[in-house]
């Protein structure tokens, strides 16, 4: 039987969403049907747009586990990686560089990296699919993305305020997605589809006054607390699977367990994906029972 469509959704999340490198490459071994539509958030969204250009899963696991550095597409000197949960902002020399300028980091070489890596596809042209969403900050408005160039589209969801230059597009200063839907499962209804699969990648806890010392962990904190606000407020998905762990915003060095995680995550959540994929199974049984008795 032709599974009827759905849609995946990426939820953002910084370092956390290489998991969703995992999450496709595990609903893949699985044999599970492709989706009909991919939506993204910032790093949902460069994720999602490589495989939704034509990238398989194999393909993204190992971009993401053997060839991906984070040091290599950013250029600012302010972006580091360094201590256990790794610091992609030095706080003073940050705050200084942003005196001058809209964000820390051009986000340049990760647009020139997506581009790359969609092969400058359109809209149009990707092989299923595509959408996400960044925040005009001049009209407080969310923008879906659904025509135009891939890469652009992407370079806009994933604007991080702060942490990257906001894209100024068509009269519009556009920042990351996640600001007003960080899973963005509304843009998939709205396309029409019933059926939807979620991947959240974020894990909110609850923190005491020595987690939250200087600036940076403001920061950080602040961002967590918008995404889990929003997961709590916006349309919800007919499946919603959590790929979290102990994993910070910036873990961008923990490639392989992000995705083995990712991996790990679908075959805990086999059995609602089971039943999701083969919706009535009573009524197929059923159905086999009737033409057994046919053919006695």
């Amino acid at each position: 039987m032709k599974s009827p469509p759905w849609a995946l959704v990426l939820a953002g999340g910084a370092a956390r969403g290489l998991a969703h490198a995992g999450v496709l490459n595990g609903l893949e071994d699985a044999g599970f049907p492709k989706p009909s539509l991919v939506v993204g958030t910032s790093i949902g969204a460069i994720i999602g747009s490589l495989y939704a250009c034509g990238m398989s899963p194999k393909e993204l696991k190992h971009f993401v586990i053997e060839e991906f550095d984070v040091t290599d597409y950013l250029d600012s000197f302010v972006f580091k990686l360094d201590g256990p949960v790794g610091r992609v902002i030095q706080t003073g020399q940050a705050l200084a560089s942003l005196a001058g300028k809209p964000g820390v980091d051009s986000g340049k070489r990760v647009f020139e990296l997506v581009k790359k890596l969609t092969a400058g596809k359109t809209f149009e042209e990707t092989d299923i699919p595509f959408r996400c969403n960044a925040v005009d900050l001049y009209t407080g408005r969310e923008v879906v993305f659904k025509s135009g160039s891939v890469a652009r589209a992407v370079r806009a969801s994933m604007s991080l305020p702060v942490f990257f230059e906001p894209l100024f597009y068509r009269g519009m200063c556009l920042v990351d997605g996640g600001l007003s839907d960080n899973i963005p499962v509304s843009i998939a209804r709205n396309e029409g589809f019933d059926r939807v699969i979620a991947v959240n990648v974020n894990r909110f806890v609850t923190l005491k006054e020595k987690d939250l010392k200087n600036g940076q962990q403001i920061i950080y904190r602040s961002i967590e607390s918008m995404f889990h606000t929003m997961s709590e407020t916006k349309a919800q998905a007919d499946v919603t699977l959590d790929a979290t762990d102990d994993s910070s915003l910036v873990s961008f060095m923990r490639q392989r367990q992000l995705v083995r995680l990712g991996e790990k995550t679908v075959t805990k959540n086999m059995a609602v994906l089971e039943e999701f994929f083969n919706p009535r199974p009573t009524l197929i049984k059923r159905s086999k029972q009737i033409i057994r008795k046919i053919n006695e």
